[in-house]
């Protein structure tokens, strides 16, 4: 069959395709409802105009449109047809407004079912797909109420907090919106969400909470001041090594959400102050080279980057190298990721070996650099090419490895634990 040409005003200025349920801003422009729900959740503007919408703005139904484009499918795209006149909304907004005020109201009244009730009313609309979490999302003020319902039920309905969390980890806040949480009352949230974390019956409902609390604890941290990123309380960081501790290579989807969102939090937050000496005295430092070791074909190579940028950070206190070179494996763990395959993960395990050389280095764990193999990498590295950049090591990498021979080269560069191969390459 010949193909029909699209009239231009069917098709949405987002998506470029034909719209399922068109609908016009105050600016006269008509976009497919979905996607400019999602486009005002990140922007308030017209995509074409650019003129500026209001955060509130309720796009009005093109209902003599949508009849066209229904009429025109069912001429020329008979299944599409059938799927537009299939196709309801999955909630109605009046409803979904009125669902939010009833839990803008159980902020004052306290847990009660009928919060419980609009909660799971809610995530029932999120689930159906993006459109319904769209809809939740464009509900003024959806997002502080549900956050305040969380932070309220964290100790006192927990079936309440894990509905809620459940309706938050949907909807996938911006980053702004968790910005003006955490201006709001963020240690009241951070509060919760460590509350969260602690919960530990074993039952897959509460993994998938906890995964989802480590998820929204990582996103929170990354939009922080540093100022009040240093402020964390200790048992943040307790918990994000417990579930590192918990997670025994396995691969089920709860685990590896868990399991990334707890090294986002120990890579992002230890980049602040006094929480080095937090996540060290919580034994961060144990279980960050226990998985640099258990690394395997299905491991996600992303993960020991993470791994090694916190350790990186870590190893910036006392407290955290004393950690590392106590470890058995510490060393050698962190030297085996220099000269990889990933170029990111070689610049922080020399970066991680350099601080060891030049503040922790005893007469044993100069040895130690040397027996496992970490001397013979970095001197690798120091006479790797230019033209070898692209695989695993840049120039300052190569100059942090340099620097780092340089500190113990008398020790180093006579020693029987060096192939005389690398000897030769000694750069020093």
């Amino acid at each position: 069959m010949e193909e029909v040409e699209v009239p231009s005003y069917f098709v949405c200025p987002i998506t470029l395709d034909v719209m399922r349920d068109p609908v016009t801003l105050p600016t006269g422009i008509t976009y497919d409802r979905h996607a400019i729900h999602r486009w005002l959740r990140l922007a308030a503007s017209c995509p074409l105009t650019k003129l500026p919408v209001a955060p509130d703005c309720e796009p009005t139904p093109n209902h003599t449109l949508c009849r066209l484009i229904r009429s025109w499918c069912a001429l020329h795209r008979p299944d599409d047809a059938v799927d537009h006149s299939m196709k309801s909304a999955p909630a109605d907004c009046a409803r979904l407004a009125a669902l939010v005020s009833r839990l803008a109201d159980a902020k004052n009244k306290g847990p009660s079912r009928e919060a419980l009730a609009a909660l799971r009313e809610l995530r029932d609309v999120a689930a159906e797909g993006e459109r319904g979490r769209e809809l939740v999302a464009a509900v003024p003020g959806s997002a502080d109420a549900l956050l305040d319902v969380f932070v309220s039920s964290a100790t006192s309905a927990p079936e309440n907090s894990a509905a809620a969390l459940d309706v938050i980890s949907s909807l996938r806040l911006p980053e702004r919106c968790l910005a003006r949480a955490v201006d709001r009352d963020g240690a009241a949230l951070v509060g919760a969400l460590v509350s969260t974390l602690q919960g530990h019956s074993g039952s897959d409902a509460d993994a998938a909470s906890r995964a989802r609390a480590a998820v929204l604890l990582a996103d929170l941290t990354a939009c922080m001041s540093p100022s009040r990123a240093a402020s964390l309380p200790e048992q943040a960081f307790v918990e994000a090594v417990r579930l590192l501790r918990a997670d025994d290579g396995g691969m089920g989807a709860s685990t590896a959400m868990a399991t990334k969102a707890a090294l986002r939090v120990l890579a992002g937050a230890t980049a602040h102050g006094r929480n080095r000496v937090k996540a060290a005295e919580a034994g961060a430092v144990a279980v960050l080279v226990d998985m640099l070791l258990l690394v395997n074909g299905e491991r996600r190579r992303a993960w020991c980057e993470l791994a090694l940028c916190a350790l990186n950070r870590l190893c910036g206190c006392a407290e955290g190298r004393a950690a590392l070179v106590a470890h058995g494996a510490g060393v050698a763990a962190v030297g085996a990721w220099v000269a990889g395959a990933s170029m990111a993960a070689s610049a922080k395990a020399v970066r991680v070996l350099r601080s060891i050389a030049r503040h922790t280095a005893t007469v044993a764990v100069v040895q130690e650099m040397a027996a496992t193999g970490a001397v013979g990498k970095l001197c690798l590295v120091a006479a790797s090419a230019p033209e070898e950049e692209r695989q695993w090591c840049d120039e300052r990498t190569r100059e942090r490895a340099r620097e780092t021979l340089r500190l113990h080269a008398r020790a180093w560069r006579s020693s029987p634990c060096l192939h005389p191969t690398l000897q030769a390459l000694y750069p020093f």
